[in-house]
C-alpha cells in the first residue's frame, strides 16, 4: 500500500485514555477523538519517501496568504531579559494594510492606536504557534495548517517568534535554544489577562514543537491551555543529532542545511553578538553543520559543556510524561531529521493525557499530497475544532491530573520528568 502513497497510521496512548465529555453530554475519550480527528493519510506516490517528501518541503509554493500584525513585548524574566516579538494573524477580511518591508512577508507592525485597542471579552478560541529552527510565521508548512482555521471566522491566532528570526531584532546576546520555554509562557499569560474569555490552544512544529512539549510538562496540571498538538518534534535531540551525523545525507545535506540557517541567522545579529557575548562572531560565520553552531553558540551561551549536554537537557521526551492537557502528537516515521529511534513511545503508552499519532510515510514536515496540498493540516484543524467547539473544556476533573512525580516511596526514589541538569528559573 505504502508504494502507493497510502501511508500506515498508527496511535500510541494509555491502555486507558483520557476520558472526555462532549457538550451533548456523550462521554467519549481522547483516543477516540484523535482516531476521528486523523483521516486517511494518501500521500503523492512519486515522493515515495522521507528524503523526496523533506527535500520537497524546499518547493517554493505560495501557499495561504495569510497576512500578520507584529506585536514586539519586552522580556519580563530577569536572566533572559530583551525584547521578542508575536505575529497576530489578520481576521478582518477588510483589513487591507500594506506590509512592511523590513518584515517578512503580509506583515507589519501595529500602530500605537491599535496597540492600545488590543483587548477583548469575546470567546473565540484562539490558538499559540511556535515555528520551527530559524523559521517564523510566513512559513508555508504553518500557513497551511492555520489556514482553514482563520479562514472559517471562527479562531484567532498568533505566532511567538523565536527571538532573531523572521526579520526580528534582538537587543541583547540571546538568540534562543529548545528549551527557551520562557517567551511563550509570557505570551500566554499576557493573553489570559488581555483576552479573558478566550479559551487558547497550542500548536508547534519541529523545534517548536519541542519548545511546547517542554512548556506543557513544566506548567503540568496548572497549564493554561486547553490542548495542544506537536508536529514532527525532534524529541530526543541528542539521538536525533547522531542518527544525521551517521549517515552522508544526514550530516552533509540536512546539518549543512540546518546550520546554514543558523549561522545566517546569527550573523544578522552579528552587533549584537559582539557587543553583549563573547562569542567569536567570526569562527561562527565560518561553520558549516548545525552541530557545530550548537558547540559555538548554545554551549557558551547557556552554559552548557557539550552540544550533547545541551541535547539532552532540552529534549522533550521526558516532558510528554508531565503533559496534563488533552495533547495529540504527529510524527513521520520515514522522517529523515527527527528519527523514528527518538520519538518517545514508551512514554507516550503511560500518560493517558497524550496520543502518539505516527505516519509511516511524510519526512519532516512533509506529507505532500498529490496536487501540492500539506496532508497535515488535516488532523490538526479536526482535532483542534473537535477540542474547541463539541468538547466540555470543564469536564477534566483536576484532581485527576494527579502528580508529575512517580517513584517507589519504599526505598525513598522519586522521579521528576522536568527535573533538568541545568537549572533555569521559569518565571511561572
Amino acid at each position: 500500500m505504502e508504494w502507493f502513497g497510502r501511508a500506515k497510521i498508527d496511535y500510541t496512548t494509555s491502555p486507558k485514555p483520557l476520558s472526555l465529555k462532549e457538550k451533548d453530554g456523550k462521554v467519549t475519550d481522547l483516543l477516540k477523538i484523535c482516531q476521528s480527528a486523523v483521516p486517511p493519510c494518501q500521500l503523492n506516490p512519486l515522493l515515495f519517501n522521507g528524503h523526496a517528501q523533506t527535500m520537497w518541503t524546499a518547493i517554493k509554493s505560495h501557499g495561504p496568504p495569510i497576512r500578520y500584525k507584529r506585536r514586539v513585548f519586552e522580556a519580563d524574566h530577569k536572566e533572559f531579559n530583551g525584547s521578542f516579538v508575536v505575529d497576530f494573524a489578520v481576521t478582518d477580511p477588510s483589513a487591507k494594510e500594506e506590509a512592511d518591508e523590513t518584515l517578512t512577508p503580509r506583515t507589519a507592525y501595529f500602530s500605537e492606536s491599535e496597540l492600545e485597542a488590543m483587548g477583548s471579552d469575546d470567546e473565540r478560541p484562539m490558538l499559540v504557534v511556535l515555528h520551527g529552527l530559524s523559521g517564523g510565521s510566513h512559513e508555508i508548512y504553518l500557513r497551511q495548517a492555520i489556514a482553514p482555521l482563520v479562514d472559517s471566522g471562527k479562531w484567532e491566532a498568533c505566532v511567538v517568534i523565536s527571538r532573531g528570526c523572521a526579520n526580528s531584532k534582538i537587543t541583547t546576546g540571546l538568540l534562543y535554544n529548545a528549551r527557551a520555554t520562557w517567551d511563550v509562557r509570557q505570551t500566554i499569560k499576557w493573553l489570559r489577562k488581555t483576552y479573558p474569555n478566550r479559551p487558547l490552544f497550542g500548536l508547534g512544529f519541529s523545534l517548536g514543537a519541542c519548545i511546547l512539549t517542554n512548556y506543557l510538562g513544566e506548567e503540568g496540571s496548572a497549564c493554561p491551555l486547553k490542548a495542544a498538538v506537536a508536529v514532527a518534534n525532534p524529541w530526543a535531540l541528542h539521538i536525533s543529532s547522531k542518527m544525521l551525523q551517521s549517515s552522508f545525507i544526514g550530516h552533509h545535506v540536512y546539518q549543512k542545511v540546518l546550520g546554514d540557517a543558523m549561522r545566517t541567522l546569527s550573523m544578522r545579529h552579528k552587533e549584537e553578538l559582539d557587543k553583549f557575548t563573547n562569542i567569536d562572531t567570526e569562527s561562527l560565520s565560518k561553520l558549516k553543520y548545525l552541530y557545530e553552531f550548537d558547540r559555538a553558540y548554545q554551549c557558551p551561551t547557556w552554559g552548557y559543556p557539550t552540544e550533547e549536554a545541551y541535547y539532552r537537557d532540552a529534549s522533550s521526551s521526558d516532558s510528554l510524561l508531565a503533559v496534563r492537557i488533552p495533547f495529540l502528537a504527529i510524527n513521520a516515521v520515514d522522517d529523515p531529521i527527527a528519527s523514528n529511534l527518538s520519538v518517545p513511545y514508551a512514554e507516550a503508552s503511560t500518560n493517558p493525557y497524550t496520543v502518539l499519532c505516527t505516519t509511516s510515510l511524510g519526512g519532516h514536515l512533509g506529507w505532500f499530497e498529490i496536487g501540492g496540498g500539506r496532508w497535515h493540516g488535516k488532523p490538526i484543524c479536526n482535532f483542534l475544532n473537535h477540542m474547541a467547539f463539541e468538547v466540555d473544556l470543564d469536564s477534566i476533573d483536576d484532581d485527576a491530573k494527579g502528580t508529575l512525580i512517580s517513584g517507589n516511596p519504599t526505598h525513598g526514589t522519586s522521579y521528576d520528568p522536568i527535573r533538568r541538569k541545568m537549572h533555569v528559573n521559569l518565571n511561572q
